[in-house]
């Protein structure tokens, strides 16, 4: 079993550029069901991950 813990208190950092993250770029991605996004640095705008949320009803 793993473990799962939040703190409020550690920034994570982009494996890119080392830049602390506050926020981060949402850019959408045209799909035919549901909605999917790009995930990336403000900094380095390097991709850091994608989402896609299937279905008509996600929307």
């Amino acid at each position: 079993m793993i473990r799962v813990e939040e703190h409020d208190n550690v920034r994570p950092v982009c494996p890119h550029c080392n830049q602390p993250l506050d926020r981060l770029t949402r850019t959408p991605i045209q799909v035919t069901l549901g909605k999917a996004f790009a995930w990336s640095c403000p900094h380095c705008r390097k991709v850091l991950g994608v989402t896609h949320r299937k279905g008509f009803w996600m929307g």
